[in-house]
Order: C-alpha cells, then sequence, then structure tokens
C-alpha cells in the first residue's frame, strides 16, 4: 500500500494539456531523482496543464490511472542508458507504436530528456518526436505553450533552444540554467509512505536541496562534468529559506543536499551551520575527498549521516590520466578521520583506464586491502569496482571498451579480494552500456530486438562502436558547449599523465562552456 501527500489533483475538463511524466525505471528511483520531482511540480503550477507520473513497470498513471495513450504528451526522464529498454517496453505496453513515423495524429506527442539523451540521442532517435538537450525546465513552459498552438507540428518546434528533432536532424544547443537563485525549486516536496521498501526512496522522507549543478573539475571520463559547465551556486541563505519552507508544507526535517559537486560549494560550512540551528538532519550521497575537511566530517556526524561515499577512481599514476590528481596523504586522512568518527565507507573504483596494465590492477587490490585494513571491521568499507565506460562529449570519446581485457581484470579482483567487501560490475553490462552511450541510429534495432529476444553477446559485439581521433561522431550536432577541439587536446594529454588544473583555481584554459 503507497500512501502520497502533496500530490496534484486536478479537473481534467478544465486543463488545454494532459500530460504524463514518465519514469522509465521503478518508484524508489524515479522519487529520488531530483530532476523528475522538479519538473513534476512546476508543470503542474500551470493553471491550463496537468501533470501526471507514470512510472515503470506500469504504463497507468499514479494519480488518475489514466493509460499511457490518451495523455496529449508522454514525456520520459531518462536517468541511465539501460532504461532505453524500458522506454520501448513502456510504450509497447501502452499500446502506442513503437516507431515515430507509424504514430497517428491521435497518439501522444513523445518528448525525452535526461543526460543520456542530451548527450546522444541517436539510439533512441527512430521512437522519440522531440529530445530536450540539457536542464529541462528551462525549456518546458516553451514546448508546451507550442504544444497548445500548433499540436504535434514539429516544425515548430525547431524555433525552440534546447530542441533535437531527429525528424529534421536539426543542430542545437543545450539548455542550461543560468542562475540558480532565479530557477524553480521544490518547496513541497512529496512525501510517500509504504512498507514496501520498492515504494522508500534513496532519500526516503527528505528534503532535497539542489545546492549546485555542474563541475569544473574535469575529470576526464565524467560525462555530467562536460554537459552541464559551468558550476553554479543556490546562495546558502536561500537553500535554508527553502528547507524551512519544505519543512512547513511536508513535515519533514532531513535534509539530503544534491549536486555533482557538493563538497566543492563554496558556502558548505556556513549552509550546514544555519541547517544546523535550524535544527534540520543532514546528509549527502557523495563527497568529493579533495575539498572535505574534518569539521565537515563532524558536522555530518551530528546530523547523523552514517555512511561517507568516496570515488578514489584508482591509484595515484592513473588518477593522473583522467585528471583526478588528490594526494595520498589527503586520502588517507580523510579515511582515518572518517574511521575515528566511526563512518562506514563506501569507495568507488574503475578499472580500464587507458594505459592500465595488469600490474595496475594488482597494485589496486594492494590499494584496497590497505584502505579496509584500516579499519576494525573489514566489511565495514565497502568497494564498488565499475568498467570504465567512455562517454560523449568527453576526451575519452575516442577510446574503445576492450571486452576481453575488462573480463580478465574483474575475474582478477574478485579472486584477490574474495575475502573483502567488494562488488565488481559485470564486463558485460559495462559493454551494452557503452554500445547504448556511444551507439549511432542503428543501435535503436538491438534495443528493439530486447522486447522479444534477448540478444547474445555475440551480436552485442558485431554493433560494437568505434571511432578515430577526427571521425564525424553520431552526436556532432549536439552542441554542450565544451568544443571538440579542447577534448582532443585533452584526450593527448591523458596519455602523458598531464594535469588540466580546476578552473575554479585557476585561469580559464578555453573549453567553450562559458561562451555558450
Amino acid at each position: 500500500m503507497l500512501y502520497e501527500k502533496n500530490i496534484f489533483q486536478k479537473n481534467i475538463k478544465n486543463m488545454n494539456i494532459h500530460m504524463g511524466l514518465v519514469y522509465p525505471n521503478i518508484y524508489r528511483t524515479a522519487m529520488s531523482s531530483l530532476g523528475y520531482n522538479i519538473l513534476y511540480n512546476k508543470i503542474n503550477e500551470r493553471e491550463n496543464t496537468w501533470c501526471e507520473r507514470i512510472i515503470f513497470p506500469n504504463t497507468n498513471s499514479i494519480e488518475s490511472n489514466t493509460p499511457s495513450k490518451y495523455f496529449n504528451i508522454i514525456s520520459f526522464t531518462i536517468q541511465f542508458e539501460e532504461d532505453y529498454f524500458n522506454v520501448l517496453k513502456m510504450l509497447k505496453d501502452a499500446g502506442i507504436p513503437l516507431k515515430r513515423e507509424d504514430r497517428s495524429e491521435s497518439d501522444p506527442l513523445i518528448i525525452a530528456g535526461g543526460p543520456c539523451v542530451t548527450a546522444n540521442p541517436m539510439p533512441l532517435s527512430d521512437y522519440i518526436d522531440i529530445f530536450v538537450i540539457g536542464e529541462g525546465e528551462f525549456v518546458i513552459d516553451e514546448i508546451l505553450n507550442t504544444y497548445k498552438k500548433h499540436g504535434k507540428n514539429l516544425e515548430k518546434y525547431l524555433e525552440l533552444l534546447g530542441v533535437y528533432i531527429p525528424k529534421y536532424n536539426n543542430r542545437t544547443k543545450i539548455n542550461i540554467i543560468p542562475n540558480m537563485d532565479n530557477t524553480y525549486h521544490i518547496t513541497e516536496h512529496i512525501v510517500s509512505k509504504s512498507d514496501d521498501e520498492n515504494y522508500q526512496t534513496i532519500f526516503n522522507n527528505t528534503i532535497m536541496l539542489n545546492v549546485s549543478r555542474g563541475c569544473t573539475r574535469g575529470c576526464r571520463f565524467c560525462m555530467s562534468g562536460y554537459l552541464y559547465r559551468p558550476m553554479r551556486e543556490t546562495k546558502y541563505q536561500k537553500l535554508i529559506d527553502i528547507a524551512i519552507k519544505n519543512r512547513e508544507n511536508t513535515g519533514l526535517n532531513k535534509i539530503t543536499l544534491i549536486g555533482a559537486a557538493v563538497s566543492d560549494y563554496s558556502n558548505l560550512k556556513n549552509l550546514i551551520d544555519g541547517l544546523e540551528k535550524e535544527g534540520f538532519q543532514i546528509s549527502t550521497p557523495s563527497l568529493r575527498i579533495e575539498s572535505i575537511t574534518k569539521e565537515t566530517l563532524e558536522s555530518l556526524k551530528r546530523s547523523g549521516l552514517k555512511t561517507i561515499t568516496l570515488a578514489l577512481e584508482s591509484t595515484e599514476k592513473l588518477r593522473k590520466v583522467i585528471n583526478k590528481e588528490i594526494l595520498e596523504e589527503k586520502i588517507f586522512t580523510v579515511i582515518k578521520n572518517a574511521i575515528e568518527l566511526d563512518f562506514k565507507i563506501k569507495l568507488y573504483f574503475l578499472i580500464g583506464i587507458p594505459g592500465e596494465t595488469m600490474e595496475d590492477i594488482e597494485e589496486l587490490c594492494q590499494y584496497m586491502k590497505k584502505i579496509a585494513n584500516m579499519h576494525k571491521s573489514i566489511k565495514n568499507v565497502k568497494f564498488s569496482v565499475n568498467p570504465l565506460i567512455p562517454k560523449p562529449h568527453t576526451p575519452l570519446q575516442w577510446e574503445p571498451y576492450d571486452f576481453k581485457d575488462i573480463k580478465k581484470k574483474t575475474r582478477y579482483i574478485n579472486k584477490e579480494m574474495r575475502k573483502y567487501n567488494v562488488k565488481c560490475e559485470s564486463p558485460k553490462k559495462g559493454l551494452i552500456q557503452y554500445i547504448l552511450s556511444c551507439g549511432n541510429r542503428s543501435i535503436g534495432a538491438i534495443i528493439e530486438k530486447t522486447l522479444t529476444k534477448n540478444p547474445t553477446l555475440k551480436e552485442w559485439k558485431e554493433v560494437l562502436p568505434k571511432y578515430d581521433i577526427d571521425d564525424i561522431l553520431p552526436w556532432d550536432n549536439i552542441d554542450v558547449g565544451v568544443n571538440k577541439r579542447f577534448l582532443k587536446i585533452e584526450n593527448k594529454r591523458l596519455r602523458n599523465l598531464k594535469q588540466t588544473p580546476w578552473c575554479e583555481t585557476s585561469p580559464c584554459y578555453n573549453c567553450g562552456s562559458c561562451e555558450k
């Protein structure tokens, strides 16, 4: 049984537009997405529009049980490439023709947005009418106003910023919210209660505060770090006011700080101190180790945080390849402080970094053992080891995914670290994610095939992308601000272990994002 507070109920007879906001993953994940929640609240504040949620595996809405095919607009929020399979499954199960060319005027307008399709909309381009490139709340009102005037006439949407329409294969620029103080912040979160853990969100019954967006650290593998530049912050006093307003509307007293680089937030101490004075409990999904002080850890501990999540990525040499140079002394100081404060620790590592050898993997295992053995209980230190997936619009976008190499390294780690709390991601899952991330329009065929049959590993390998540095890339019509010239320079620098400084503390190196 699911109970929700603060959902929107409207009289459909008084609405010009009936919109289904679709999340192609389970409720627990959907309602933990701040972007999904922002769109739901923002759209429903329009007087002429009723936006209802449709969450996988269901194809009827939560609010009124309306089938998907009866909405004017169906808009998918896609956070993960693996959810492409669910997008097509939901269309099929809803009785909506999969391909754009097979749909009639009576079928809904199909929209999709989110980081994956912002970077590369091609794999789903035969199935979606309009892709929103970038931050959706920037342009959603214009899309809805255009629908009110012109319905499904796709040509009219070409006039909007940050919209990619596969039918026209138009060039477009990413939408980026320029000022976080003036953008939309939720002040009335949905509160959900259920005995079923599938309906308990990751940040269960907490207020999600949108501290900042973007990150300019320049980790060469990180797609969001290149898509959403420059870094933008909400003033700390505004965040405290938003938290107080949310508490009045929801009764919730726990805060989760949301941002690509929360610990880089320039007024983090003032924010935490201010929230503590107001009696809030505070947590954060992850922290950048470079920015963590003992004082920060102590504040988070007082607020009730039990686990610290850190992304170390690899050993010292390989961190230089991906432009994540962190002093070893800093790493072990933070871990030591966290252990002394009795935190559990979760650490993320990558394998498959360009130039990585089996000797590096052996060193990585010894490195993880050293960290785990610092804790009084090695089981209180969790390691998550994932294949590095080259992503569009990053300096690694030309790099291959070497399945055989990843498989060999994963086997070694599982055997060597069997006494420790280590989880390695499947090499095959990494291969599929790479294909979905960097594939072209033809990848849609194998995604569609999964509706009736599981493609074999051999079939996946047959569509494996391979790009040279001067190739035209499938996503070249999507301008995210960071130019290809800069990405090529970064690709060369990674091979020489050269670092590109954090642009918050060094002169501009002309990546192009600030010229958007």
